[in-house]
């Protein structure tokens, strides 16, 4: 039997999902890639005599070019990008002859401050890697140093907030500090003689913000795997279940490789990552509710997502003495991260849901959804640059997609007296939206 109206859902439905695979594939394109990703900068620190000397490992490129590393996640989306490529094109005595006159910009944008009073730092040099493949990115070893007045006894550290994050570690003392510095953040004063090594309370508290810096803003792919994890059922046990498969199996794989003993490449990882979150999608589409597979597919996933939150730990390193408290603190910052994402989605579509149950009132969901959708393009067209720093990516990397989510939600409590109306509206266009951009993810990963 043919319930009445379902023809007209059905149109509605294909006309939804239809905009929403076009946005997709339009913020596809938008959203940061891997090719050109932007890397911290590792500076190690160590007195020699009178003076103090840096050996920093950075992508001078990005630096020349004149790129902010804090408002950029991948050198392709930054307005400066033909200059980063034809830099990363240049020989090395090239870059070199580049360097040289890009220093007394650096040099004014670097702080060194001894007992709080100002050093100028000097003496710079690089050692540039070769040409290699210039899709990639190329480290380089800059070390230039400062002077220590007589009976200077503290260092604090700091550059310009366009240069982006500074790992510092302190070398040749005891206790030496070890300080993983958000752009633009000057260090407190670190002891010449060591001993400001962070302890291991204090150091599992610094490394959770890392943690969560890394899903919220910066971890898209993992963001949409959650959010592919959310979309399946509107029931509790379900997401429970996919949740802690995910987080048991990417904090196993997350300790082995940070502890060493699994190292596969990023070129390998990172296009099964996204095709995990290709997978999770579709399988959203098609079905209703946790098949006796799925748990098994998302825990090795879920394997696979924390070699690549290991990737960001390689990057940088964990501090050799804290090394446990460091890893227990981003892998927490990583959950909360992750339970942050699967709030907000649910603050989102909670109305649809209850309405779609039956358990609230239509009207009001209508004023809800209306006010957040009237909220959401005021957002988008007035572009705050404030919101847009806090994101680290164009605001409308996010607010486009919850845009999306807030039309679907309004019309599925339009379309509430037909079966299944959240799931058909809501769920599996944007289980289209995510599987689809998972896909290019792939595409890009691999061919691109």
């Amino acid at each position: 039997m043919r319930i009445p109206g379902t023809f007209r859902v059905g149109f509605n439905v294909s006309y939804l999902t239809v905009l929403s695979t076009m946005l997709a594939v339009w913020l596809a394109s938008a959203l940061p890639a891997r090719a050109h990703e932007v890397l911290p900068a590792i500076a190690d620190m160590e007195q020699v005599g009178d003076e103090l000397q840096f050996d920093i490992r950075l992508n001078i490129e990005s630096f020349i070019a004149g790129i902010d590393l804090t408002e950029t996640e991948d050198t392709d989306e930054a307005p400066q990008t033909d200059i980063y490529d034809e830099l990363r094109a240049l020989a090395p005595e090239a870059l070199q002859a580049r360097f040289d006159t890009f220093w007394p910009d650096m040099q004014s944008r670097v702080t060194v401050l001894v007992d709080g009073s100002p050093v100028t730092i000097t003496n710079p040099e690089i050692e540039v890697g070769e040409i290699g493949n210039v899709e990639a990115v190329r480290e380089t070893q800059l070390r230039f140093s400062a002077p220590i007045p007589a009976g200077g006894l503290a260092v604090q550290v700091g550059w310009d907030k366009a240069f982006g994050t500074l790992v510092l570690r302190q070398q040749g003392v005891d206790a030496p500090y070890d300080g993983y510095l958000e752009a633009g953040a000057l260090t407190d004063p670190i002891a010449l003689a060591g001993g400001d090594q962070a302890g291991g309370w204090q150091t599992f508290v610094n490394y959770i913000p890392v943690g969560f810096d890394h899903i919220v803003p910066k971890g898209l792919d993992h963001i949409l795997f959650v959010l592919g994890l959310f979309f399946l059922s509107t029931r509790f046990m379900p997401l429970l279940t996919q949740v802690s498969l995910f987080t048991l199996a990417h904090t196993i794989t997350l300790a082995i490789a940070a502890l060493g003993y699994v190292n596969i490449p990023g070129s390998i990882v990172e296009p099964l990552i996204a095709a995990s979150i290709t997978y999770v999608a579709v399988e959203n589409i098609f079905m209703k509710n946790l098949s006796p597979w799925r748990p098994v597919i998302v825990f090795i996933f879920g394997l696979l997502h924390g070699l690549g939150f290991a990737s960001v730990l390689g990057e940088f390193g964990l501090p050799e003495g804290s090394f446990i408290p460091a890893l227990i603190g981003f892998n927490v910052g990583v959950e909360v991260g992750q339970l942050a994402v699967i709030a907000v989605m649910f603050l989102a579509v909670w109305q649809a849901i209850r309405i779609d149950r039956g358990e609230n009132e239509v009207a009001q969901g209508r004023v809800v959804y209306g006010v957040l959708i009237l909220a959401t393009v005021a957002l988008i067209a007035l572009n705050p640059t404030a919101l847009s720093d806090a994101l680290e990516n164009p605001s409308i990397v996010f607010l486009a997609p919850m845009l999306a989510i807030f039309v679907l939600c309004f019309a599925s409590i339009t379309f509430r007296d037909r079966i299944e109306a959240y799931r058909r509206i809501v769920s599996i266009p944007a289980s289209a939206f995510i599987g689809l951009v998972g896909a290019y993810w792939f595409v890009e990963r691999v061919f691109l």
